[in-house]
């Protein structure tokens, strides 16, 4: 079984020759000049492995995982330990630029077998009769760090403003309070408004910054730290990746990076929240490009990665059924989320008498499986005194209902109702472990 491998770059023309001599699992069918032709020969199907002699400053996380959608290692050839490590953080598997070609032809096995999951068993040299090659465990090049302990509570909602950036906002505010390092992350790619709700005046899209430095394989603990804007309360402090200051930049919020800031704000941070869009579309269905930018890739890569998922709907009679559907959508998008579903702006004047009985009863009859698992009441007097302050509810508002109802689902007072905290075994659900 041969391994098809394309190459890129002219300078390393010695080890491009050594391969297509050596007798091994390892042909080259095709060299190219520059990444962008390589990348168009490799979503032809042509190679399984991709070979960067040169231009390796050209590979980025977003590039790579074209790639490996479509079934191909990556391998770059440096001599730089910084650009090494580099390649290190986007999946790129690396080795110096005058590397044997029997070594190369290893390395190149070993990083299809990783992508792959399966052990290639080939190790070979120069002139190897075929009967020679025995199959070897090879050592699995150095991958990405592992993700740290934090945990990812992901809030989401159908469409038509339920009130998620409300509860992802205060949510923060209350585990911050509670003495926990706490990172708020703004990845609605329609509409992001933490920024005005906090009231940061200097918006300087902090997540789009992150991603572009993942994407870069340059986001280490302390470039993430540099980007995220502190917030201090009364009751504690806790960090912003501010969201994208046009509808228009959701380009700048690819999969791939966004799951590297997730993976680093794990590092850094006990709890990272997650205020996510709304929509669950999988729009790259609607294109030929199946490769295209999704615009909806931060939300679903957010409700994917998260350990906690609060589905957020407007108690009313236009939210309820719109939260239903979206529930739908959001298990056939995202079957592990195991959502704990939260119904806000709680007001009998919509319901009738006795909103929180009427709302259960009818969502016994006509909801999903997920019973509804809290209920915040609609506080218009303390939500709107927040939001003119640019400040949180236990700042502007500390005993309204509404603080005390979203306290409750992630810290319970005096740790007393236990069951409240997504931090349990019985409430939290996690959607993994």
């Amino acid at each position: 079984m041969s391994i098809p491998v394309i190459t890129v770059g002219q300078s390393r023309e010695d080890v491009v020759g050594g391969l297509e001599r050596l007798h091994g699992p390892v042909t080259v069918v095709r060299r190219c000049a520059e990444l962008p032709e390589l990348l168009a020969a490799c979503q032809s199907g042509l190679a399984r492995a991709a070979v960067v002699a040169e231009g390796s400053e050209g590979l980025t996380s977003s590039l790579v995982d074209r790639l490996s959608a479509v079934g191909v290692a990556t391998i770059a050839l440096t001599d730089n330990p910084d650009e090494a490590a580099r390649l290190r953080a986007i999946g790129v598997a690396s080795a110096p630029t005058g590397v044997e070609s029997a070594a190369l032809s290893e390395r190149i096995a070993e990083a299809v077998a990783q992508l792959t999951g399966a052990n290639t068993g080939y190790r070979s040299g120069p002139a190897d009769p075929g009967a020679a090659l025995r199959p070897a465990e090879a050592e699995p090049p150095a991958g990405p760090e592992e993700p740290g302990p934090g945990r990812i509570i992901a809030v989401w909602g159908p469409a038509g403003a339920p009130g998620r950036t409300t509860v992802a906002v205060n949510l923060t505010g209350e585990l911050a309070a509670e003495g926990k390092e706490v990172l708020l992350v703004d990845a609605d790619s329609y509409g992001a408004s933490i920024a005005a709700v906090l009231g940061l005046l200097d918006e300087s899209a902090g997540l789009a910054q992150a991603c572009r430095l993942a994407d870069q394989g340059l986001l280490d603990r302390e470039a993430l730290e540099k980007v995220a804007v502190p917030v201090a309360t009364r009751s504690g402090t806790f960090r912003v990746l501010t969201g994208i200051t046009r509808a228009g930049r959701w380009t700048e919020l690819r999969a791939s990076a966004l799951a590297l800031v997730l993976e680093r704000a794990r590092q850094i941070a006990e709890v990272v929240v997650v205020d996510a869009g709304f929509c669950l579309e999988a729009d790259e269905e609607l294109s030929f490009d199946t490769m295209a930018p999704r615009r909806n890739a931060a939300t679903l890569r957010s409700l994917e990665l998260a350990d906690t998922v609060f589905a957020v709907g407007a108690a009313d009679p236009v939210g309820v059924p719109r939260l239903v559907r979206g529930l739908a959508e959001l298990e056939a998008a995202v079957p592990q989320a195991a959502p704990i579903v939260v119904m806000n702006k709680v007001r009998a004047s919509s319901v009738g008498r006795g909103p929180e009985r009427q709302l259960r009863d009818a969502w016994d009859r006509y909801g999903p499986a997920s019973g509804l698992e809290a209920f915040l009441p609609f506080d218009l007097a303390a939500a709107d005194a927040a939001l003119l302050g640019g400040s949180l509810l236990l700042e502007a508002a500390p005993e309204s209902s509404l603080r005390h109802a979203i306290r409750q689902l992630v810290c319970a007072p005096a740790q007393q109702k236990r069951k409240s905290s997504v931090f349990s075994s019985t409430a939290g659900r996690p959607a993994k472990d």
